[in-house]
């Protein structure tokens, strides 16, 4: 694979490094024991997905709503337009 860029760069003293041009705004990092240092581009939330957590709390509330565990109603008429 040949390197789109080639470039040194340094550590600043609050241990931060600078990538020049970066195409993403997160990375996830991979620092080996022999100093490799690996970066991919990561997207924290995939788009248009609903994370299994959600998707477990969504089925718990359908099960109790069929039930029956519900609240009592809850009386909107005060927002309701005039």
């Amino acid at each position: 694979m040949i390197a789109a860029k080639n470039y040194t760069t340094h550590i600043d003293s609050k241990k931060r490094l600078t990538l020049r041009g970066a195409k993403y705004n997160y990375y996830k990092v991979r620092e080996y024991d022999n100093g490799f240092i690996t970066l991919e581009p990561q997207e924290l939330v995939s788009p248009l997905q609903i994370s299994a957590k959600s998707l477990e709390a969504m089925d718990k509330a359908v099960e109790n709503f069929k039930a029956g565990k519900v609240s009592e109603e809850i009386d909107l008429s005060d927002f309701l337009e005039a």
